[in-house]
C-alpha cells in the first residue's frame, strides 16, 4: 500500500512514566491548527467534495451544532471517523447524593473511530533525532475534574508536566502565563500559587480566568546545571478551556 501522509516528529525526555529514566517520547510537529473554514477550503481546492467550500463549512457547522445538541441530552454519537460521549467525573459518597457542580463535572470524550484508525496505515512517521536542549510541556491535568489537556477549572490546581519546566531565573518575565486566545490577554500566575516547582513537573493554582480559550506558556532561564542568559519558553500545543 502506498503511504499517502506523513508525520514528523522529534523526541524528547519521557518524563510521564518513572519505569526507565533513559527513554524518549516523540512529539509530532505540528504545521497549524486547522480551522472547518480552513479544511472546507482544502477539500474543495484537492478535489475533496463535490461542493463549494462555503457550501460545505455551513452544513458542517449545521452537522456540529446539531452533535453538540444531542450529546448534552446524553446520547453517543458514532460518526465512523470518531466517536462522542458524556461522561460525569467525581465521586459520589451515596445513592442518595446528587450532582453537585462544585464536587462533580460534565465532560465529552472523543475518541478515534474505525474509518479513521484504518488511515493510520497511510501514514509514515519521520523521526527528525532528540529534540534541542529546551523546555517543552507534555501534558497538563486538571487536578479537580481529572482532564487531561482539555479543560481548566480556575482557583483549583494545575500539573504541568514536561522537561526543563522548572521556573527560575531573575528575568521579570519568567513564569507561567495564561494567555487569552481572543484578547492576547496574559493572565501571570502569582508566585505564591506555584505549588510545586521542578524540572519535570511544575503544579499551579489556576487564577480566576473568565470563560474561554487559553493558550498555556512556561517561561524560564532554568537549565540543567546553570542559569540561561536569556528567557526561553515552552508552549502547550493544545487549547485549554475554561467554561
Amino acid at each position: 500500500m502506498s503511504i499517502l501522509h506523513k508525520i514528523k516528529a522529534y523526541l524528547y525526555d519521557n518524563t510521564l512514566t518513572k519505569d526507565n529514566p533513559n527513554d524518549f517520547i516523540a512529539r509530532t510537529v505540528s504545521e497549524r491548527s486547522l480551522s472547518v473554514k480552513q479544511i472546507c477550503e482544502a477539500a474543495a481546492s484537492r478535489g475533496g467534495a463535490d461542493v463549494s467550500a462555503s457550501a460545505m463549512e455551513h452544513a458542517t457547522e449545521l452537522f456540529l451544532k446539531e452533535m453538540a445538541y444531542q450529546l448534552c441530552d446524553g446520547y453517543s454519537i458514532n460518526t465512523g471517523y470518531f466517536t462522542a460521549s458524556t461522561t460525569i467525573r467525581g465521586v459520589f459518597d451515596s445513592p442518595s447524593e446528587t450532582f453537585n457542580k462544585d464536587k462533580h463535572s460534565i465532560i465529552f470524550q472523543f475518541n478515534q473511530g474505525e474509518k479513521l484508525r484504518a488511515e493510520i496505515s497511510n501514514i509514515e512517521v519521520e523521526i527528525l533525532g532528540v529534540a534541542e536542549a529546551s523546555s517543552v510541556i507534555l501534558q497538563v491535568t486538571d487536578v479537580k475534574s481529572g482532564s487531561v489537556n482539555d479543560l481548566i477549572t480556575p482557583g483549583r490546581n494545575l500539573k504541568i508536566a514536561g522537561s526543563k519546566i522548572k521556573v527560575a531565573g531573575n528575568d521579570p518575565f519568567i513564569g507561567v502565563f495564561f494567555v487569552n486566545v481572543s484578547t492576547n490577554l496574559r493572565t501571570m500566575v502569582e508566585e505564591s500559587d506555584i505549588v510545586t516547582n521542578n524540572p519535570s513537573e511544575v503544579m499551579v493554582v489556576i487564577p480566576a480566568l473568565p470563560a474561554g480559550t487559553y493558550q498555556l506558556e512556561v517561561v524560564t532561564q532554568f537549565a540543567d546545571s546553570s542559569i540561561l542568559k536569556q528567557p526561553r519558553t515552552a508552549l502547550l500545543d493544545k487549547p485549554l478551556t475554561v467554561e
